[in-house]
C-alpha cells in the first residue's frame, strides 16, 4: 500500500507585534501632534519574518509643504525570542497634492505595485492614533520578559 503525502503549505504568519510597535515607536520618535497622515503599506511576510514601510507626512511649521519619512521595519522571531528593527529616513519636503504619485512610487520601488497601501489621516490629532492603535491587540506592544 502507498501512502500518498500531502503537504499544505501554511499561510505565512509573519510577526504580528511588527507593525503595532513600529507605529508606537515612530510615534515616540515623529510625535503624533507633527504627523499629517500616514501610508501603511502591507508587509511582507515570510514564516515568522517581517518587512514593512509606513510613510509619514508631517506638518512643516508656517508652511504649506509637508516633510516626508519613511519608516522600514524588519522583524523576526526566533527560538530566542523576538527582534523588531527600525529605520527612520528622512525623504524630503513637498506639497501634500503629490503625496498621491509619491506613494506609487514607493511602492512601486518596494516591488508591491498591486498593493495599495492604507492611507490614515492623523491630522496632529493624539485620538485619532490612538483610535488606529486601538485596532491592535494591547498584548502586542508588551516586551516579552526573558
Amino acid at each position: 500500500m502507498t501512502q500518498e503525502r500531502t503537504e499544505e503549505k501554511s499561510e505565512d504568519m509573519g510577526v504580528p507585534e511588527a507593525l503595532p510597535r513600529t507605529l508606537a515607536h515612530l510615534a515616540s520618535r515623529l510625535g503624533v501632534e507633527s504627523v499629517d497622515r500616514l501610508w501603511i503599506f502591507p508587509g511582507r511576510k515570510r514564516g515568522r519574518r517581517e518587512q514593512g514601510l509606513v510613510a509619514v507626512s508631517r506638518y512643516l511649521e508656517g508652511e504649506e509643504r509637508r516633510r516626508l519619512f519613511t519608516v522600514a521595519y524588519t522583524a523576526e522571531r526566533t527560538g530566542k525570542g523576538l527582534v523588531v528593527e527600525h529605520q527612520i529616513h528622512e525623504e524630503g519636503d513637498s506639497p501634500p497634492a503629490l503625496f498621491a504619485r509619491v506613494m506609487e512610487g514607493v511602492a512601486r520601488r518596494a516591488g508591491q505595485a498591486n498593493a495599495d497601501p492604507r492611507e490614515v489621516e492623523i491630522d496632529g490629532e493624539e485620538a485619532r492614533f490612538e483610535e488606529l492603535m486601538s485596532e491592535f491587540d494591547p498584548s502586542l506592544l508588551v516586551p516579552e520578559r526573558p
